[in-house]
């Protein structure tokens, strides 16, 4: 099978949106809002009869003092792990456009569940678990949303059920944001994270991922108001069967009516009209359902404090493999774990 690295974006979208592993964070459109943000993207497919078999999309962000590169591929690569030959032909040529970069190290972080069988199949192809971590949220729920909204609703917890319905009585509304409701969402994130202490992206990263999924069709910006004063907002993506969130606010102003209830309500109504069958909440703390369930109700560190939130909309815990990798340059990888291990990854 043939490499290409210079596949048109509108047939790379096709392959990763008809891929049985279709990921947003694998589309051209992902690369290019992060290539606005100090990364550079590079698609690489495996084609067989003209076609793209397998592929990644990669993201190169340069290393301090000009010794290098990271090359790292979120959320993939695409490809059957059922065909090892395959698999191990794609990461051959990862390696070697990770090399043409001047790549450090080759960090992957597959959409596969976290199991035995998992993590033998990437052991083999001579990767190992980074010492550094996982990049994305590790650990999340996943809410089953193909099915009828009255099925969905029944299995949300009771007071997310009210909390919902409470929001419609108070007059809460929610509408499709359009970029002239760019700036009130700004002003939403940063009291939030004011509020909840944890950071954000720049209102210009915001803006970028607005003109590039919302057009498409692939994200929508909802807001939700009382009489017209926007109190919550949020951005959610879709491709293929699932959806994503994973960006959402909300203000001080008119809490007591339930927003964000209705808001992420109305976000699963959309995602089940783009044909989604999943709905990933995207993040939660990284531990089993037992401790999760018993500790929610007095943490709000970290990721504990969205958790009491997100748990009430019925979803199941999901915990993905983590970041596995392969070291190119092994002086200067040493060095850089090293470097990273003492100072928090910023990953754009």
């Amino acid at each position: 099978m043939d490499i290409r690295t210079d596949l048109p974006l509108e047939a790379w979208d096709d392959f990763v949106a008809a891929h049985p592993s279709a990921h947003i964070l694998q589309t051209a459109a992902w690369g290019d809002l992060k290539a606005a943000f100090g990364w550079e993207a590079e698609r690489v497919a495996l084609m067989e009869d003209g076609a793209p078999r397998a592929g990644a999309l990669v993201l190169y962000r340069p290393l301090p003092a000009g010794v290098g590169s990271l090359a790292y591929v979120p959320r993939g690569p695409l490809v059957d792990w059922d065909r090892p030959e395959e698999t191990a032909e794609l990461l051959a040529a990862l390696s070697e456009r990770a090399r043409a970069h001047r790549a450090v190290v080759l960090i992957l972080e597959p959409d596969l569940p976290d199991n035995p069988r998992a993590r033998d199949r990437l052991a083999a192809l001579g990767l190992r678990p980074s010492p550094l971590g996982s990049i994305q949220p590790r650990r999340t729920l996943v809410v089953d949303i193909g099915r009828r909204e009255e099925e969905i609703l029944a299995a949300m917890k009771p007071k997310t059920r009210y909390n919902i319905r409470l929001a419609e009585r108070k007059g809460v509304t929610v509408w499709e944001g359009t970029e002239a409701d760019l700036p009130a969402f700004h002003q939403l994130m940063a009291w939030t994270a004011a509020r909840d202490q944890f950071a954000v992206h720049s209102p210009a990263y915001y803006e970028r991922a607005y003109r590039l999924f919302v057009p498409t069709g692939r994200a929508r910006l909802l807001m939700a108001g009382v009489e017209g004063e926007p109190v919550a907002a949020l951005m959610v993506f879709a491709l293929g069967r699932r959806a994503w969130y994973f960006y959402g606010a909300s203000g001080d102003a008119h809490r007591e009516k339930m927003p964000t209830y209705r808001l992420q309500w109305e976000a699963i109504r959309w995602a089940r009209a783009q044909g989604c069958a999943e709905y990933d909440l995207w993040g939660v703390p990284d531990e089993d359902e037992e401790r999760l369930e018993a500790e929610f109700t007095r943490r709000q560190d970290g990721l504990w404090g969205v958790y009491r939130f997100k748990r009430g909309f019925g979803g199941r815990l999901v915990r993905t493999v983590g970041a596995w990798e392969r070291p190119l340059r092994p002086l200067l990888y040493r060095l850089y774990v090293f470097a990273a291990a003492r100072r928090p990854r910023r990953w754009g």
